[in-house]
């Protein structure tokens, strides 16, 4: 990443931005209700001119194989050499994927299983060959879960029901520019429930058997300015000061992960209620957070203390303030009330321990049964 930038109109930043890289035909893949419902999206093509190459703005929610395949195909004809994305998670996972496929010449929904990890005959995971993303990505964000932040991707294989995920460090966008103004469109529920995301990745991140002073720094940076902010979206959608400290706290919840810290079961779990149960993202964090962060008290009862600081009370539980704010904030709790019932639980259970964050949880998990005991906190 070579700039993160705020404090600027989008479109002007985009502008600059593309004239710097000298690119000639962007490719924008945007939310489809930003596009559709407001002017966002065209201000941002006429600010790029003749350096506008095409839109695509048909990416669903989790990301299917399908959806990369035809903005990829797209991208490719335009000989797009910067992707611009324009929304939440999806568009923004979906444009590194779409950068992935045009470097490795995919164009069907089979051959993405070629960017993917193989596994060897002892059943390790071995990294895939494949060459290095080349087309610039620019993110400008509108929600809070901070995927433009990240070099790894979420698709899902419609076949299966199942979210991949791709790395490699070449997805790492190049600029991402935050513009509350921009970010004013999103409906509250995903804007503040896309903030719990980001809440997540501060609190898992912060209590992580792994966690380093730098990405505790930033996660509990982060974790004031969400809280703070979000409330203060909550009561006054108009307030675009509040707005950008969400934007910028979302920003802050990425250091973890970026200096090498792993999440865990809220993580592990979310992934798999995502991908088969077709819960957003956001939700997935309303509703696992507080239960694992619960089922994990007594081995991060220190670390939790610095989450309950920050959250107004050190004396309190930190899962009984998370609930608060997800409370506070009028976003779902509960697995039932979501829909998943409890007979889905032993098969949330099981492809949850196959996620990549599940074996990495603090307090260890040794099987289906520890699961099921989250899961039930969480029901």
């Amino acid at each position: 990443m070579e700039a993160v930038i705020w404090g600027e109109p989008a479109a002007e930043a985009l502008a600059a931005e593309a004239a710097r890289l000298d690119a000639h035909n962007v490719f924008v893949i945007a939310s489809a209700t930003l596009n559709r419902r407001t002017d966002e999206v065209s201000r941002i093509a006429a600010a790029l001119g003749r350096r506008f190459a095409g839109l695509f703005d048909g990416v669903r929610p989790h990301v299917p194989r399908g959806d990369v395949v035809r903005a990829t195909l797209a991208a490719r004809d335009l000989r797009a050499d910067l992707i611009v994305t324009v929304g939440g998670g999806s568009p923004t996972d979906a444009a590194k994927a779409v950068a992935l496929c045009l470097a490795n010449r995919i164009d069907d929904v089979a051959a993405i299983d070629a960017l993917l990890p193989a596994r060897d005959i002892q059943g390790r995971s071995l990294p895939p060959v494949i060459a290095a993303p080349r087309v610039p990505q620019i993110s400008i964000p509108t929600t809070l879960s901070a995927g433009e932040f990240s070099a790894i991707a979420g698709v899902t294989n419609e076949m299966t029901g199942v979210k991949d995920i791709l790395r490699h460090p070449g997805l790492m966008p190049r600029v991402v520019i935050l513009d509350p103004a921009v970010a004013r469109h999103t409906p509250e529920d995903l804007f503040l429930s896309t903030g719990m995301r980001a809440v997540d990745h501060c609190v898992e991140g912060v209590c992580s058997a792994e966690a380093n002073p730098l990405g505790d720094a930033q996660a509990l940076h982060g974790l004031a300015l969400l809280a703070g902010g979000m409330e203060a979206v909550k009561a006054d959608p108009g307030n675009l000061a509040a707005r950008l400290d969400c934007l910028l706290g979302a920003w802050m919840s990425m250091g973890p992960l970026a200096s090498g810290v792993p999440m865990g079961a809220s993580h592990g779990i979310g992934y798999v209620l995502g991908a088969k149960y077709a819960i957003p993202h956001g939700h997935t964090s309303c509703l696992m957070l507080p239960a694992v962060l619960e089922w994990n008290a007594h081995r991060t009862a220190e670390r939790q203390r610095r989450i309950s600081a920050i959250l107004g009370d050190e004396r309190a539980s930190a899962a009984v303030l998370v609930d608060r704010l997800i409370r506070r904030l009028d976003l779902p709790r509960g697995l039932v009330a979501a829909g998943i019932a409890a007979e889905d639980f032993p098969a949330i259970a099981e492809a949850a321990l196959a996620t990549p964050w599940v074996p990495r949880n603090p307090r260890p998990i040794s099987g289906v049964g520890d699961l099921l005991e989250i899961l039930r906190l969480a029901g």
